[in-house]
């Protein structure tokens, strides 16, 4: 199993604390950093930052937004970076949510599945350095009666291929993600609930002549280390309730669903409208410590060490630690801490790069 860290976006210190965590984790053996985009600070910026500064750590985007770039772009973003850091570029995609599609980049939400089908197509051919020519529902190169002409990659990719990791949730996405990815980025996975998400990516990827085994399955889980473990998963309610309460709207939430698949009906509910309503603190606080504890590792360093076999048994091949600390030092110790314990555990990669 590797280790990766999630860094999420830039706040307020112009990124140096990311960098700064990017090199103690690849000191620690850390073999990827990824960053996130909402609409506020872009990943391709934050992560181009810490590549310049790192020598050996893959960069990889949780995500780069679909609807904020069209395919050929982003293929020239992936082509540039992977070649720049000799290598070290890994594309994660996701069609973020209907709030932000429509109400940030003007891209409609509609259909999600064969949107991302067919953006993935796209670059790929062109990462490839084929001549680009499309003929889809949502993309079609060069467009026809005009001008356009169908192009190649001027740009000769440092790798002949850059790996594809989509962020997706429901059981559909899921087995697409299993068919065209390399990889899967997961948030709120859960060891208990594991075959409900790799079933199907399982299915997706025996429909293209490949077994689980050939997909990076990688779970972003917070981690908080201390003995109380009610005071550990304190820090990750905020955080819970932002997802399962106020990320979508009523009609449409897919971390909601996802929790009410795991058996949380009543508290996802409770939590949404909570929140909505925005009565945040009643919502953080509605939100059950069984559900942060099987979606995160807290507690005590011998505990955290179990759960990191579970994760592994589980069939992880990738954990993405975000460390919830009070502050950098805390945050720096909690990524050694992880580091030391699955070389402890005997659950580290040997043939991790």
């Amino acid at each position: 199993m590797r280790l990766g860290l999630n860094i999420g976006y830039v706040a307020t210190d112009a990124g140096g604390e990311h960098v700064r965590l990017a090199q103690v984790a690849e000191r620690a053996g850390y073999t990827s950093v990824w960053a996130a985009e909402a609409y506020g600070s872009d990943v391709v910026t934050l992560l181009t930052w810490i590549a310049a500064q790192t020598e050996s750590i893959d960069i990889g985007t949780a995500i780069m937004q679909i609807p904020g770039r069209s395919p050929a772009m982003t293929a020239m973003t992936a082509a540039t970076l992977d070649t720049l850091t000799k290598g070290r570029f890994r594309l994660g995609l996701g069609v973020s949510g209907p709030q932000v599609s429509e109400g940030w980049h003007g891209v409609r939400f509609a259909k999600p599945l064969a949107r991302t089908r067919e953006y993935v197509d796209v670059v790929k051919l062109a990462l490839s350095r084929q001549t680009v020519r499309y003929d889809g529902e949502h993309f079609m190169l060069p467009l026809p009666d005009g001008p356009g002409k169908a192009l190649k990659l001027m740009l000769h990719p440092y790798r002949q291929h850059i790996p594809i990791y989509l962020a997706v949730i429901g059981p559909k996405n899921l087995e697409q993600t299993g068919e065209i990815a390399d990889g899967w980025l997961s948030i709120f996975f859960a060891p208990e609930h594991a075959e409900a998400s790799l079933g199907p990516l399982r299915a997706g990827a025996e429909r293209s002549g490949r077994t689980l085994a050939d997909l990076d399955i990688v779970a972003n889980v917070p981690v908080v280390v201390g003995d109380d473990l009610d005071a550990c998963a304190e820090p990750l309610r905020g955080y819970t309730a932002l997802y399962v309460g106020g990320m979508g709207s009523r009609q449409q939430n897919f971390y909601n669903a996802l929790a009410r698949r795991m058996g949380y009906d009543e508290a996802a509910e409770q939590i949404q409208t909570l929140y909505l309503d925005k009565r945040h603190r009643e919502a953080m606080a509605a939100v059950p410590r069984d559900l942060i504890d099987q979606t995160a590792l807290i507690g005590p360093k011998e505990r955290i060490a179990e759960r990191l076999h579970a994760y592994a048994e589980a069939g992880v091949t990738t954990i993405n630690v975000t460390p919830f600390a009070a502050d950098e030092a805390g945050r720096i110790e909690t990524l050694r801490t992880v580091s030391d314990l699955v070389a402890a555990e005997g659950l580290g990669d040997s043939d991790a790069r």
